[in-house]
């Protein structure tokens, strides 16, 4: 999918795009860029075709995105905290991939709130589905969308998190103008990726800059900024809102 390009998250990204799209949010770790150009597709991640990968075998990339050295470098609690996601609130995991930020985006949102869980490759959906029956988080609905479309009705999100895929998109502007429609008016969009410099993640031609991040969220009708005062290692992260951009 050009999603399961989306789902190279932990090693090579995440998930992604209009044939493909948001899958996983870990790019696979270090070593390989992504398992390798000889083991799928890929266009050109700085036009409008993004990285594009095959993620339908969860339990490979389960073991990639899932295993206990990702912690380190993802800091999954901060990525939550600088979403400012509160209790009650509706939060869209775009790129969802294996659910890695499930437990936590289910804790911050609370028993009356809502994750939509969301990918491109059918087996990470159902795989997450189970994650959530066997981990009781009864806030969690996980579903299937086309790789080109959130698929997110107007103004029905309060937050939306795409972590190690937004490098795996086709036409990341047009795509950011559909997730602005879907956000609710006080809402926030946080990409976080990985930086041009970091020993992991997509090969380095298809990596984005974090202020090529924001000329694409600005070309879909966001107020966009680079956040400050995260410590990820690897990662940027920026911020997509459409009232007055913070000061952060």
């Amino acid at each position: 999918m050009h999603w399961r390009g989306m789902m190279c998250l932990l090693v090579g990204c995440a998930a992604s795009s209009a044939a493909s799209v948001p899958t996983a949010s870990a790019d696979p770790p270090a070593a390989p860029p992504e398992p390798s150009h000889a083991d799928h597709h890929h266009e050109h991640g700085h036009g409008k075709a993004g990285y594009h990968m095959d993620f339908s075998d969860v339990e490979h990339f389960a073991r990639r995105f899932d295993g206990p050295e990702r912690d380190g470098w993802q800091k999954p609690a901060e990525v939550v905290r600088f979403l400012e996601l509160g209790a009650g609130q509706v939060v869209a995991d775009i790129g969802a991939g294996t659910g890695y930020f499930l437990p936590y985006l289910a804790k911050a949102a609370g028993a009356d709130g809502r994750v939509l869980a969301l990918d491109v490759e059918p087996n990470m959906i159902e795989y997450m589905k189970q994650r959530s029956r066997k981990s009781g988080f009864s806030n969690v609905e996980a579903r299937v969308v086309p790789p080109d479309d959130p698929a997110l009705a107007p103004g029905s999100v309060d937050h939306i998190l795409i972590v190690n895929t937004w490098h795996h998109i086709d036409d990341r502007a047009g795509y950011a103008g559909k997730l602005a429609r879907a956000l609710r008016p006080a809402g926030s969009l946080l990409i976080v990726d990985f930086t041009l410099e970091a020993d992991m993640g997509p090969p380095k031609e298809h990596r984005l800059s974090a202020e090529q991040v924001v000329k694409e969220l600005v070309g879909g009708g966001f107020r966009a900024e680079i956040v400050r005062g995260e410590t990820l290692p690897k990662q940027y992260l920026v911020r997509g809102s459409l009232d007055k951009a913070s000061s952060r």
